[in-house]
């Protein structure tokens, strides 16, 4: 192995195997040791190389963290949420890494108007009369250098806080319990948990979620106060490896739930407390390619369960059934399938439904006002839209834990417009801004253009791009393309400080809604995915092209990016497109998806097999997938260059992957040959921890990207 100046030369240390006729030969698989003193020194020279070959950019790179700093209010608050007797918020401080989470008793029983915390507050000081810090962030942190708060939940009664941590990277976290009144934590400690606590409606018992040795979530646990992790009663376990699990409480707080899901199939469980005798009962028995959700709701006087399926029709509809073990040919219509309207999710409160859904690639929340018994149709007295304005947006609610509480707390963003925060009252209608994420240095949203762009693919489907730049262009400007594109995960348009390092040097961010994701509906995740997995990758390309020839762009100056299986995403378009990019960055990515779909002991593989298929069982699927993953199918061209940066701790992308896809392209490509590789060591998937790091990270990334764009010298056209 070789030091830099010139790039590490991994070993060829040639392993074969025989499969369905075939046989593979890789070279680098010996760095999957992650225990190696000489895979780490391999990983280290990595880095040192990326760092020199990076070296220029070092004042950029400061640049632009000292523009995300002064753009950011460090010292803030968030809007405080109702719940039971109490007005809940998160701070931040100046300097600090993870802040703080505080409630304040709630003085006005008839006031839904939440109070404003004193903005600029030293952390020292309460930022409102009454104030409780339930969990200071950054003491929790100190000596770790990851920290990451996996969940934290008040009990019922409001005495106890559940919360769970993870301090190294790999999402295997440890729940404590903290006593309210006095502070101190309980003896209970449970480890090995994903996710965090659900209580029960005493207040004495709380579930939990663990992990299998594939990174599965397959047991549900209930934990009793005061007892040890070993004295827990396993509550369910999911034996499918297809499946995982999770367990929830319904707003109502009447109900348990256990989840049970792959990819395709559902499969409920719940606990009445108001008849816990009765056990866990089985809500609808599973039935492949039956997905459903399960919530309670009253309507018209009556206890129901309110069903979101796809029963009737791919992209869902919201049903009822009695609360007890349902067919579904007995679940009876709500909202009627719509194959123009995608039906994802329902919040279910006293008075009102509120449904979360997308039309023509635009999520939606939609209003159920629901009527007094004998009234209105199905119990619904009216059904409407939350309408805004802009082109391109995102619309969604969270934060509304009360059943009984009468406004809907929303969020709402644009690509320029930042994160907002509203309050719906659903009696009277109206919508009140409650909070702007702010945009230190005369930050004006009317500065920069939004737009809907639509490309056409090789079959001739219309993909829409979302696209933001600031305005005033005359003509091409150097772009970062962004996509994701499986899972039925939406990438929807969202507003970020960081990208305006970019934006106001003079570049364009876009975001390609390339089949695979969920943007248009159930049809568009089918045509993404198993033997369709092409469209992602040629859907993206179109997107690339439409770009440079609509003028928006040139290919010298537009630059790739994705993460995760938009990494693989990246491999693919970095094989079939390389004439198509100045610069591809890769996060996290999933580029040796054959070699970890071909082994059920890997985590999170057996899962996959719905999105991806069984490579080890279907020859076809082999066939299918050796044909466009892109650690196979690196060759002898000119790449454009590739940052692939990665975590060593990631437990659902091994760092191996990246690590292995780098060495084979050092080896094979032909051309410029400028290959870097970044490993966090301290790590997991979601990259570095605390806002300060996680700043840095992306500075060092985006000024990268600037560099191929070739704006690395340019000057920002609005300073803060």
């Amino acid at each position: 192995m070789q030091r830099s100046p010139v790039p590490p030369v991994a070993d060829r240390r040639p392993t074969s195997t025989e499969i369905h006729g075939h046989t593979r030969t890789d070279d680098y698989e010996w760095l999957r040791d992650k225990e190696s003193p000489e895979v780490t020194a391999y990983l280290e020279a990595e880095n040192e190389y990326t760092q020199e070959q990076t070296a220029h950019l070092a004042d950029l790179r400061q640049a632009i963290f000292d523009g995300i700093k002064a753009r950011t209010r460090e010292t803030d608050l968030s809007v405080p949420t109702r719940n039971r007797g109490f007005w809940y918020y998160g701070r931040s401080f100046e300097g600090k890494e993870y802040g703080a989470s505080c409630r304040v008793p709630v003085t006005d029983e008839a006031d839904w108007t939440p109070p404003k915390p004193a903005e600029d507050t030293a952390p020292d000081q309460p930022a409102l009369p009454g104030e409780q810090v339930l969990l200071d962030l950054d003491a929790l942190a100190q000596g770790h250098e990851f920290f990451s708060l996996g969940g934290s939940a008040v009990s019922p009664d409001t005495t106890l806080l559940a919360y769970s941590t993870d301090v190294v990277g790999d999402e295997r976290y440890t729940i404590r319990v903290k006593d309210l009144a006095t502070g101190e934590l309980r003896a209970d400690e449970i480890t090995g948990v994903i996710g965090g606590a659900t209580w029960d409606r005493a207040s004495e018992n709380f579930y939990y979620t663990t992990l299998d040795d594939s990174w599965r979530a397959d047991k549900i646990w209930r934990h009793r106060l005061g007892t040890t992790q070993e004295e827990d009663e396993l509550v369910h376990h999911e034996t499918d490896g297809r499946f995982w699990v999770g367990v929830g409480r319904t707003r109502t707080d009447r109900f348990l739930v256990i989840a049970s899901g792959s990819k395709t199939t559902s499969e409920y469980r719940f606990l009445d407390a108001d008849s816990p005798d009765a056990g866990w009962q089985v809500f609808a028995e599973r039935v492949e390619g039956l997905e459903y959700s399960l919530d309670h709701a009253v309507i018209a006087g009556e206890d129901v369960f309110l069903v979101m399926h796809n029963h009737t029709g791919a992209d869902f509809e919201l049903s009822t059934a009695p609360v007890a073990p349902t067919a579904a040919d007995d679940w009876q219509p709500l909202i009627a399938h719509d194959p123009a309207v995608r039906l994802e999710d329902v919040d279910a409160f006293a008075g009102h439904l509120v449904v979360h859904q997308r039309s023509e690639g635009l999520t939606q929340l939609r209003i159920l006002e629901l009527a007094p018994p004998g009234q209105g149709s199905a119990g619904v007295a009216d059904d409407y839209l939350v309408e805004f304005e802009h082109e391109v947006y995102t619309i969604g609610s969270a934060g509304n834990p009360g059943f009984h509480q009468p406004t809907v707390r929303l969020g709402y963003t644009t690509m320029a417009v930042p994160p907002s925060v509203y309050d719906y009252d659903v009696r009277s209608r109206e919508l009140t801004l409650l909070r702007r994420t702010p945009v230190l240095g005369g930050y004006d949203a009317a500065d920069y253009e939004e737009h809907r762009l639509w490309a056409t693919a090789e079959d001739g489907e219309q993909v829409p791009i979302s696209i933001v730049a600031r305005k005033g262009r005359t003509g091409p400007v150097p772009t970062l393309l962004y996509g994701y594109g499986a899972y039925e995960a939406s990438m929807d348009p969202y507003f970020s400080i960081a990208r305006l390092a970019m934006l106001d040097r003079g570049a364009a961010f876009a975001i390609a809604h390339v089949r695979g994701g969920g943007e248009m509906g159930r049809r568009w995740y089918d045509e993404g995915k198993l033997f369709a997995k092409q469209h992602t990758f040629s859907d993206f390309i179109a997107c690339g092209r439409h770009l440079v020839d609509a003028g928006w762009t040139t290919a010298d100056t537009l630059v790739a990016e994705g993460g995760s299986a938009g990494g693989l995403l990246m491999g693919a378009v970095a094989n079939q497109a390389p004439d198509l990019f100045a610069g591809i960055v890769a996060q996290v990515p999933f580029v040796d998806a054959l070699t970890t779909m071909l082994d059920a002991t890997l985590p999170l593989t057996v899962t996959e097999y719905d999105e991806w298929g069984n490579p080890e069982d279907d020859p076809a699927v082999f066939d299918y997938m050796a044909s466009y993953a892109p650690y196979d199918n690196v060759a002898a061209v000119d790449y454009p260059p590739i940052l692939a940066e990665t975590s060593l701790n990631d437990t659902r992308v091994l760092y191996v992957e990246p690590a292995k896809w780098v060495a084979r392209l050092r080896a094979t490509a032909v051309g410029r040959q400028e290959f870097l590789l970044r490993t966090e060591m301290s790590a997991g998937h979601g990259g570095v921890s605390g806002r300060y790091k996680s700043w840095h990270d992306r500075a060092f990334t985006l000024a990268w990207i600037l560099d191929r764009m070739g704006l690395a010298g340019a000057e920002p056209s609005a300073r803060p």
